[in-house]
């Protein structure tokens, strides 16, 4: 399947406030989501702060009691802020990625083929 994070606007105390505010202008909670290849939701784990990494989310979601579980033999595509571990696929590093870096030039190897289909 694939996964990702996204930031959702969160209600927190005052005290709280500078611990869930990461990369937008007000609170957040890190939620990472899972899909299949019929997208279908297979797990989802809310309630990190915004400033908690997506390599951090992850770890926790792995450890927890009935967490995140990978099949045998199955994988997750992933961005590159969870990094290549063992049942996770991320793009490959230093390639060309988005689509507006592409312009009208073609792949020029194997890697650059791979990213923009990941």
């Amino acid at each position: 399947g694939a996964m990702d994070g996204t930031h959702i606007r969160a209600s927190v105390s005052k005290s709280m406030k500078d611990v869930f505010r990461g990369r937008k202008s007000f609170p957040t909670q890190n939620v990472m989501a899972a899909v299949d290849f019929d997208i279908r939701f297979t797990y989802v784990l809310a309630g990190w702060e915004g400033t908690a990494h997506d390599a951090t989310v992850l770890a926790d979601a792995i450890e927890r009691e009935n967490g995140l579980c990978i099949p045998e033999g199955k994988f997750y595509l992933v961005d590159a802020g969870y990094g290549a571990k063992p049942g996770f696929i991320p793009p490959f590093h230093g390639m060309r990625y988005h689509l507006n870096e592409w312009g009208n030039n073609p792949p020029l190897n194997e890697n650059e083929l791979f990213n923009p289909r990941h």
